[in-house]
């Protein structure tokens, strides 16, 4: 499938009422297992893959490392990827727009850019932010293929401000361009509700804390076009090491690793999840 197509699909499945699961991964194997289990989309997450790098989350992978690896994802599946950008690498409307034209001229279907700055993870200044997104828009709709940009609003996430300026941040997102927009950890359910009825784009919402005890249907009921998993994926699987492993290293105990899966099973699912 070209690259033009995958944007296109992507796009497609932007349902308000009937969300998907953009399915976070963090390196290749984790890429086809997805796709092998029914994954429609793949997401990267940059705090999954900051962990495989030996990095910590937040402002610590470059554009390169970012786009290499959303690149090879979407290569090694034939998904349709959107990259997860942070901050757009750069605190310009220009470097936001640089981003976009890369991922789109490498054949991405889609990105995110967020409005934290970072090292400080502090919020751009509200016409700041919208500045940005507007960049990171026109750039989007001048590439050759379907792109679907994501603009998020990250402030309830980090403490920095509240759902009303989250709301008013995503009209403004939405009036500059962007396709689909994203506040992660609304306060609650209704959170959710609120945001999805503020906007006519569809809305992105974050499968993680109090929401991972919330069933998709939901998700569809407030509104929400798109369900993203973030780096919930791969914190259980560092889990299941960190927990194996003080087991075995400190008291001698091997019985965690009775859990795993055969590894004929994983090859199966790799080779199934794997573009030919």
């Amino acid at each position: 499938m070209s690259s033009a197509d995958l944007g296109a699909k992507l796009r497609a499945l932007h349902k308000p009422g009937k969300p998907f699961v953009l399915a976070n991964a963090w390196d290749l194997g984790s890429a086809q297992l997805l796709a092998a289990l029914g994954a429609q989309a793949i997401g990267t997450s940059s705090a999954a893959q900051a962990f495989t790098l030996g990095l910590p989350d937040g402002g610590h992978l470059t554009r390169a490392q970012a786009m290499d690896h959303a690149v090879a994802l979407q290569e090694a599946t034939g998904l349709p990827v959107s990259g997860d950008f942070e901050n757009g690498f750069g605190h310009s409307p220009a470097d936001c727009a640089e981003t976009v034209a890369i991922a789109a001229a490498r054949g991405l279907a889609g990105c995110s850019i967020e409005d934290t700055a970072f090292p400080d993870h502090t919020p751009y200044p509200f016409e700041a932010a919208v500045e940005r997104i507007a960049a990171a828009a026109e750039t989007a709709r001048a590439a050759p293929q379907d792109f679907v940009l994501v603009a998020r609003a990250d402030g309830m996430m980090i403490g920095t401000y509240d759902l009303d300026e989250a709301i008013r941040r995503l009209q403004a997102f939405e009036a500059a361009g962007a396709d689909c927009v994203y506040a992660p950890l609304p306060p609650d359910m209704d959170g959710v509700r609120q945001i999805c009825a503020a906007v006519s784009v569809p809305v992105n919402i974050l499968a993680a804390g109090p929401f991972t005890q919330v069933p998709l249907a939901e998700f569809a009921a407030a509104g929400a076009a798109r369900v993203r998993l973030g780096s919930s994926l791969a914190r259980p699987a560092h889990r299941a090491v960190i927990d194996a492993a003080r087991a075995l290293l400190n008291q001698g105990n091997f019985t965690a690793l009775s859990r795993s899966i055969p590894g004929g099973d994983v090859d199966d699912l790799l080779t199934a999840g794997r573009l030919r």
